[in-house]
C-alpha cells in the first residue's frame, strides 16, 4: 500500500513521516449530494510550438466586448462571446518587449511562465486614469535589473515581474500600445511556487475603497525539501502572501505603484505595507462573492491538506507552521491539537491527500479555484462555491452561505452530462485526446474561467479546448 500511495502525492511534494495519516474522520462523498450539469465545447486555442495551450485564467472584460484567456507560454488571447473567434491579442514573448519570458515554451514549465493577467476596471473608459491599462504577472529569465523583493536564499533561478501595458484602443483586434512599464520585480529562489493570480475586485464601484486596487497572490517561493520554510510567516517578505496595491499610485518604495492607506500592516515597521494576508503556500485564483463581498482563494498543500480559505485583512493562514488544520510538526510526528492556535485563520473546507475518492482516481492532489456562483442559469450551482482538484479535474462545491468550518464534510462533487453519459472532466478530456490521436497524460490541470452573466468555463492544459458549463436539458417529450 505504501508504494502505491507514494505515487499520489502532489507533483512537487516529498513525503514526511506523517504523509499518510488521515486527520479527518469523514471523506468526500463520491455520490451523496453530487449534482450533474451539462458541459459543451466553447472555443479552441491553437497549438504553439508543438504544445497545447497551457491555460491559466479566463475572464470577461466589460467594455472590451470579449473574453480573454492566457497561455502560460506567453500569449494572451481574445475570445469572442460566441467562442468562434480566437485571436492572439498580446504576446509577451514578442522580441519587441525583450522580456525573456521563462520558459518561452515547454510541455512541463515547472510552474514558470505567463502566470496571470488583470484588466483595470477603467480599461474601456476614455479619459479615466486606468483607461487602456492591463497588468500581467510573469516569470522572466532576465535577472539583471535589481529586484524589489528578495528571498534571502543562496538560490536564485529567475524573477517574477508585474507589468503595466497601455492599450490605445481597448476594442482593437490586437494590442496597439507600446512597451510595458515594470511595477514590481520579485527574486525567485526556486522554479516552483512563483507568481500566482492577480485580480481587481470585479464588483467594486467607483468611490468604493476597493475600486481599482490590485490583489496579488504570491506563492512561498520554496520547495518542500526545505523543511520549515519560514518566509510565509515573515512579515518582511512577500512570499506566501496576498498583496494589495494601487497600480496607479506612487507611494511604494520604488515609486511605481501605491500602497493603500487601509492595508492591515501599513503601520507595522516590521512588515511590508503591501501585505493584505499571509501564511499561504501557493494560493490559486482570487474570487469575490458578489452578494457578500467575501474573497475566496484555494491554497495548494504540501503532503497532506488542500484547502479553500476566505481571505480577510491581516489574517494568518498558518503555513508553514500549519497545513490546513494540521500542525506541521514533521520531525515530531503528531496529529494532536488540530487547530490549536487562536492566531490562525482556518480553512472553510479542506481535504487530505489520502481521501478514498482521490486514491480511487489515482492522481496527484492539488486544489484549484474557487468561483462563487450567484446566478440562476445553472440551478444546481446557484449559491454555491465551485472549486476543484487540479490534477484529477474533479470539480466540487460547497454552500456559499452559512459557510462550513473545515474538513471534507461539506464537499460534494459536480459531474457532467456529456454525449449521453455522466462523466468526470478528466474523462471528457481523455476522450478528446483519443479523438485527436494523442495520448492522455492522466491529468486535467483544471482551471476555472468566468464570462458575462455568470457564465462558467473549465480550462485545461492538454487538449486546447475551453468548455462551458450549462444547465441540464430536459429529455424530449414522447409523443
Amino acid at each position: 500500500m505504501m508504494a502505491t500511495v507514494l505515487l499520489l502525492l502532489h507533483a512537487d511534494a516529498l513525503p514526511s513521516p506523517l504523509a499518510f495519516d488521515n486527520p479527518f474522520h469523514k471523506s468526500i462523498e463520491p455520490a451523496d449530494g453530487a449534482v450533474t450539469v451539462g458541459i459543451v465545447g466553447f472555443a479552441s486555442l491553437p497549438i504553439m510550438d508543438g504544445y497545447p495551450a497551457q491555460m491559466m485564467k479566463m475572464a470577461d472584460v466589460p467594455g472590451a466586448g470579449r473574453l480573454f484567456v492566457n497561455d502560460m507560454g506567453g500569449v494572451l488571447y481574445s475570445v469572442s462571446y460566441d467562442g468562434r473567434t480566437v485571436t492572439p491579442w498580446l504576446d509577451l514573448g514578442d522580441p519587441r518587449w525583450a522580456l525573456s519570458l521563462h520558459p518561452r515554451s515547454a510541455r512541463y514549465t515547472k510552474e514558470r511562465g505567463f502566470q496571470s493577467f488583470a484588466f483595470h476596471p477603467q480599461f474601456a473608459e476614455p479619459d479615466a486614469p486606468g483607461f487602456g491599462s492591463l497588468y500581467t504577472f510573469a516569470d522572466t529569465a532576465d535577472t539583471k535589473p535589481r529586484a524589489d523583493f528578495v528571498s534571502g536564499s543562496s538560490q536564485y533561478t529567475h524573477d517574477t515581474v508585474l507589468l503595466e501595458w497601455k492599450a490605445q484602443d481597448p476594442r482593437a483586434a490586437f494590442y496597439d500600445g507600446g512597451p510595458p512599464r515594470e511595477l514590481m520585480r520579485i527574486e525567485q529562489p526556486h522554479v516552483y511556487h512563483n507568481g500566482g493570480q492577480i485580480a481587481f475586485h470585479p464588483h467594486a464601484l467607483p468611490g468604493d475603497a476597493e475600486f481599482g486596487l490590485l490583489y496579488m497572490g504570491v506563492a512561498d517561493g520554496g520547495h518542500p525539501k526545505f523543511l520549515h520554510w519560514t518566509r510565509p510567516q515573515d512579515p518582511g517578505k512577500v512570499f506566501g502572501k496576498i498583496l494589495r496595491i494601487d497600480p496607479l499610485g506612487t507611494n511604494s518604495a520604488n515609486g511605481r505603484y501605491g500602497i493603500p492607506a487601509d492595508n492591515p500592516f501599513i503601520a507595522d515597521a516590521r512588515a511590508l505595507g503591501e501585505i493584505y494576508a499571509y501564511g499561504l503556500r501557493n494560493p490559486q485564483n482570487l474570487s469575490w462573492d458578489m452578494h457578500t463581498g467575501r474573497l475566496f482563494t484555494a491554497d495548494i498543500g504540501w503532503d497532506r491538506i488542500e484547502e479553500v480559505n476566505v481571505i480577510v485583512p491581516g489574517a494568518n493562514f498558518g503555513w508553514d507552521d500549519w497545513e490546513g488544520s494540521v500542525r506541521t510538526d514533521r520531525l515530531v510526528g503528531s496529529l494532536r491539537n488540530l487547530r490549536a492556535d487562536a492566531a490562525v485563520t482556518w480553512p472553510v473546507v479542506e481535504y487530505d491527500h489520502v481521501d478514498p475518492l482521490l486514491l480511487l482516481l489515482g492522481k496527484w492532489v492539488a486544489v484549484t479555484g474557487p468561483i462563487v456562483y450567484r446566478h440562476d442559469a445553472i440551478p444546481p450551482l446557484t449559491g454555491r462555491v465551485l472549486f476543484g482538484d487540479l490534477p484529477s479535474g474533479e470539480v466540487f462545491y460547497f454552500g456559499a452561505d452559512n459557510l462550513p468550518d473545515g474538513g471534507p464534510d461539506a464537499i460534494r462533487r459536480v459531474l457532467f452530462s456529456h454525449d449521453g453519459e455522466v462523466k468526470s472532466f478528466l474523462r471528457i478530456i481523455e476522450e478528446k485526446l483519443t479523438a485527436q490521436g494523442r495520448t492522455s497524460t492522466g491529468r486535467a490541470d483544471l482551471r476555472f474561467g468566468t464570462g458575462p452573466d455568470g457564465q462558467l468555463f473549465l480550462l485545461n492544459k492538454h487538449d486546447g479546448t475551453i468548455r462551458r458549463i450549462v444547465a441540464m436539458q430536459p429529455p424530449p417529450r414522447s409523443h
